[in-house]
């Protein structure tokens, strides 16, 4: 399966839709040049329901667990996507709410977490996440053999998708290498991912 993470534009998040993503990413990050409010994501999700089906995750990073709640609950989303600071009791709180959860691996055990993902994120120094940089594939198995759903992200590219594939992870997750500028998506470089990850299905 295939993700778009730190979706901002509708025409962008159309295609990707259109072109057969399986799941849609909205950061909630004030420090991200990615970042999103509520109410632009719910606009960006009632155009791609026009065109597609993807699965909607809304991203969350260093939020008390009742502001996660409430904005998950405005906008809609599928699937709740956790980095940075989150108790297990937050974890268990969200995905009481009858959402899927994912949480940013920690290098811990993933059976310690009620969580039914665990995301594979490039982190540089306090950035946890969208930082372009490799996370450490060897991870995968671990976590798939805790009964996880593996997320990969961290640097995935047209130029690597393949491996990445190879790895077996359940998700993969591109992001920064589909811009020519923080937070400014290309639909060209949309085109050529699509293009070298239909070579390997």
């Amino acid at each position: 399966m295939l993700k778009t993470c730190g979706i901002t534009d509708p025409v962008f998040a159309c295609a990707a839709a259109e072109g057969g993503v399986d799941y849609l990413g909205f950061i909630f990050s004030s420090k991200s040049p990615r970042g999103i409010e509520p109410a632009r994501a719910v606009s960006i999700i009632a155009a791609v329901r026009g065109v597609a089906s993807p699965k909607m995750v809304g991203v969350f990073t260093l939020r008390p667990v009742a502001e996660v709640l409430r904005v998950v609950d405005e906008v809609g989303f599928d699937v709740v996507q956790l980095h940075g600071r989150f108790t297990p009791e937050d974890v268990a709180a969200v995905k009481g709410s009858g959402r899927e959860v994912w949480l940013l691996d920690d290098g811990g055990d993933p059976c310690a977490t009620v969580a039914d993902g665990i995301l594979i994120d490039g982190v540089k120094g306090s950035q946890l996440g969208g930082t372009g940089e490799r996370s450490d594939w060897s991870r995968v198995p671990i976590i798939q053999a805790a009964g996880k759903k593996v997320i990969l992200a961290g640097g995935l590219s047209a130029e690597n998708i393949a491996d990445a594939y190879a790895t077996g992870a359940d998700v993969l997750d591109v992001n920064s290498s589909l811009e020519t500028s923080p937070g400014v998506k290309s639909l060209d470089l949309l085109a050529l991912l699509f293009r070298k990850f239909n070579e390997v299905m």
